[in-house]
C-alpha cells in the first residue's frame, strides 16, 4: 500500500503524540510543527498528501495559514481542526475549500476516517464497486434465462447503467470489458426480446406491453393540463438513459423529480418516425393514412421531421382539448436564447412544446468530424460532452427560471442511440434509404441472422413506399454498410453513435416529470 505523508500543525502537538503514533502505526508519515510559520515552510520545501491545521494557534491562525499554504499549493487537500464552533469559521473555512472540519477533543479514529476519506477514497470506492457488480454480474446474467416481460428488460437496463457510470468512476476500470460483454449478452437477448414481442404490442389491445412513443403525450403530458399550470413539454433529441443520469444531479438542484419513468420508443428507432409519432400521437402507418400532407415517405424529398407541430396541433384537435399551446424547435444558439427571452410570454399558454435537437446533432458532428471524433470516442466521453454542454445551455438557463415559477415540467426525448462496431453487409437499389441502422426498400438482399426483417410492414404500422417494400432493423451493436466501398465506409462509420434498430441504448428511454421543490 502506498504511504502517504501527512503534514500536523498545531501549537499543542506534543499533547497529540497518541494520536501521530496511531496514524504512524497505520502506515503514514507524519510530520508535526507548532506554528502556521513553520507549517508554510514546509509546504514550500516539501510536498505533502494532506494536512492537518489547528485553526486557534498563536501568531499566525489557521485560517491564515491555509490561505498561504493554497498560494503555494492550491490543490493540497486541508483539515481544519478546532475547537470554536462558531458558524461564521467554519464557513470561512469552507469558502476557503478545506476538505474536512473536525472539532476537538478529536480521536485517532476521526483522523483516520478523515484520512481515508480523502486519500483512500477512490481505491475504498473502487474495491467496493468492482465488488459489488460482480456480485450482480451473476444475478443480471442468470436473469437471461428466465422469461422476462418488458419491466424486467427496463430493471435489467438500468442496472446496467448504473455499472456502467461507477464502473467509469473506479480508478483502473478494471470491470470495463467485463460489463461491456455483459450488456453485449444483454442486447442479444433484448433483441430475441424484441422480435418475439414487437408485433403483439401494435396489434394486440390486451398485450402486456410498455408504454409506446405514440402513446407518451396522452399517457405523461396532457393529464397534467389538468392542474391548470402551464404545462412544459421538452424534449432532447438522442437523449439515452446514461446520459440522463448524467444531467440528473444538476436538474435536481432546482427541482423535485416526481417520476422518473422510462418507455418504448418505436420502430424505426428514428426522429422521422419516433419523435412524429409522439406529436401526432399515431403510429407511422397511421400518419400517412390520416395526414399524407403531412408524412413525408422515404423516397419524397424535402425534411421528414418538418410537420411536428402540425402534427402536435392534429393531436389536440382530435382529442379536442381546449387549450393554447406554443411549439418551438432549438437548433442554434440564438433560438435558445430566443425561448429564454420569451418565457414570459410562453406562462401564458397551457402547453409549451420545447425540442432541443444538440445531442443528436452531437452524434452527427461526431461522426463528421474528427474534433468531436476525439473528444468523444466511447460512451463515457460521450456523457462528458454532454453534461458540458447541458452546464453551459439555454435549456439550463430556462430550467432555472421555470424552478421559480409554478409549472409542470415533463423532460424526456424521442429515441436513443448505441455505439455501431460491427459492420453488416446488405445490398439495396439506389431509392434505398442510407440510415446505417434500419433500411426500408425493395429487394433488400442481407444475411437476416442478426437483422430484423419485415416483410409485411403494415402488420408492424409502417408505410409501404412500393407494393414490395420491406424493412430491416440491424440489431446488438451492428451497422449496415454496402459492399461497394466497404472498407472505407466501414472505418468511417464504425465507433460512431448511431439509431434506427434494436438495442436497449435506442429503446429503452428516460421520461422525467419535474416539479417545484
Amino acid at each position: 500500500m502506498q504511504r502517504y505523508s501527512i503534514l500536523w500543525a498545531d501549537d499543542e502537538i506534543d499533547l497529540l503524540k497518541p494520536h501521530i503514533l496511531f496514524l504512524t502505526n497505520k502506515g503514514y508519515d507524519i510530520t508535526p510543527v507548532n506554528s502556521g510559520a513553520d507549517a508554510i515552510d514546509k509546504c514550500e520545501n516539501t510536498n505533502f498528501d494532506i494536512i492537518f491545521l489547528d485553526e486557534h494557534m498563536p501568531g499566525m491562525t489557521g485560517l491564515e495559514t491555509l490561505a498561504q499554504i493554497k498560494t503555494i499549493n492550491p490543490n493540497i487537500p486541508v483539515v481544519m481542526i478546532t475547537k470554536n464552533e462558531e458558524e461564521q469559521i467554519m464557513e470561512e473555512a469552507i469558502g476557503s475549500k478545506i476538505e474536512d472540519y473536525l472539532i476537538k477533543p478529536i480521536n485517532p479514529n476521526q483522523i483516520l476516517l478523515a484520512v481515508k476519506k480523502i486519500l483512500d477514497k477512490k481505491r475504498i470506492v473502487s474495491e467496493k464497486t468492482n465488488f459489488s457488480y460482480q456480485r450482480d454480474f451473476q444475478n443480471i446474467s442468470m436473469a437471461f434465462n428466465d422469461h422476462l416481460e418488458y419491466e424486467d428488460w427496463i430493471d435489467i437496463y438500468r442496472k446496467l447503467v448504473f455499472w456502467d457510470i461507477e464502473i467509469n468512476e473506479t480508478e483502473n476500470k478494471s470491470m470495463t470489458d467485463v460489463l461491456d460483454m455483459q450488456k453485449a449478452e444483454a442486447n442479444v437477448n433484448f433483441t430475441k426480446f424484441i422480435k418475439e414481442n414487437y408485433q403483439d404490442w401494435l396489434n394486440d389491445p390486451d398485450a402486456h406491453r410498455p408504454m409506446l412513443s405514440h402513446e407518451l403525450m396522452q399517457k405523461k403530458v396532457f393529464p397534467l393540463l389538468q392542474k391548470k399550470k402551464p404545462v412544459f413539454f421538452i424534449v432532447i433529441d438522442n437523449l439515452r438513459l446514461d446520459q440522463w443520469k448524467i444531467l440528473e444531479s444538476t436538474v435536481a438542484e432546482y427541482f423535485k423529480i416526481e417520476e422518473e419513468d422510462t418507455y418504448f420508443s418505436i420502430l424505426p428507432t428514428t426522429t422521422a418516425f419516433a419523435r412524429n409519432s409522439i406529436f401526432s400521437g399515431l403510429l407511422p402507418l397511421e400518419m400517412a393514412k390520416k395526414h399524407p400532407d403531412l408524412w413525408v415517405n422515404e423516397d419524397e424529398e424535402g425534411g421528414k421531421n418538418n410537420h411536428e407541430h402540425d402534427f402536435l396541433e392534429a393531436q389536440i384537435q382530435r382529442l379536442r382539448l381546449n387549450i393554447k399551446s406554443s411549439y418551438n424547435k432549438v437548433i442554434h444558439v440564438n433560438q435558445g436564447k430566443q425561448v429564454l427571452d420569451n418565457l414570459n410570454n410562453l406562462l401564458t399558454n397551457d402547453l409549451n412544446t420545447i425540442v432541443y435537437n444538440f445531442v443528436d446533432m452531437l452524434s452527427h458532428a461526431r461522426t463528421d468530424q474528427e474534433m468531436i471524433r476525439e473528444l468523444a470516442p466511447d460512451e463515457s466521453a460521450y456523457r462528458s460532452l454532454t453534461k458540458s454542454w447541458f452546464q453551459h445551455s439555454a435549456l439550463l438557463d430556462t430550467l432555472r427560471i421555470l424552478s421559480e415559477k409554478d409549472v409542470s415540467i415533463v423532460l424526456t426525448t424521442d429515441h436513443g442511440t448505441i455505439r455501431t462496431k460491427r459492420p453488416y453487409k446488405i445490398i439495396g437499389d439506389r431509392n434505398t434509404n442510407t440510415n446505417l441502422r434500419y433500411k426500408q426498400g425493395k429487394n433488400l438482399s442481407y444475411d437476416k441472422k442478426y437483422a430484423f426483417a419485415v416483410s409485411d410492414p403494415e402488420s408492424f404500422f409502417l408505410p409501404k413506399v412500393n407494393v414490395s417494400t420491406s424493412y430491416a432493423f440491424a440489431t446488438e451493436d451492428y451497422f449496415f454498410a454496402y459492399p461497394n466501398n466497404y472498407n472505407y465506409y466501414v472505418n468511417y462509420y464504425k465507433d460512431t453513435f448511431q439509431h434506427g434498430g434494436i438495442s436497449m441504448e435506442e429503446m429503452i428511454i428516460p421520461c422525467i416529470t419535474l416539479g417545484n421543490k
